[in-house]
């Protein structure tokens, strides 16, 4: 069974744990969401590159989700939250999606 690249797991749970907050008007629910997707994606760098790489991916997420807040104030909120899903997909793919695909 294929697996969902962790970038597009990290990604989506960034956009999505904003969309639920926003939509719900539930911040709590939007964590949830948050959360669940980052522990996936932290479970998949670990497999994939290791428990370094892991780390210091989990930390940009969630460097990801705090930075997003002062982004929003200068660029909008969907701006802001698509700019930091997109920096965490592309730093996901270079330092574990793309060793997996080429181990594959």
């Amino acid at each position: 069974m294929a697996k969902v690249p962790a970038a597009a797991v990290a990604a989506s749970g960034l956009v999505g744990g904003f969309a639920v907050a926003r939509w719900t008007k539930k911040r709590p629910l939007g964590g949830v969401v948050l959360a669940a997707a980052g522990a996936a994606a932290a479970q998949q760098w670990r497999q994939s590159a290791g428990p370094k790489t892991a780390a210091a991916l989990s930390t940009a997420y969630v460097a990801a989700f705090a930075g997003s807040h002062p982004l929003a104030k200068k660029v909008g909120a969907w701006p802001a939250v698509f700019t930091v899903a997109g920096g965490v997909g592309l730093a996901s793919w270079a330092f574990a999606d793309r060793r997996r695909a080429a181990s594959v």
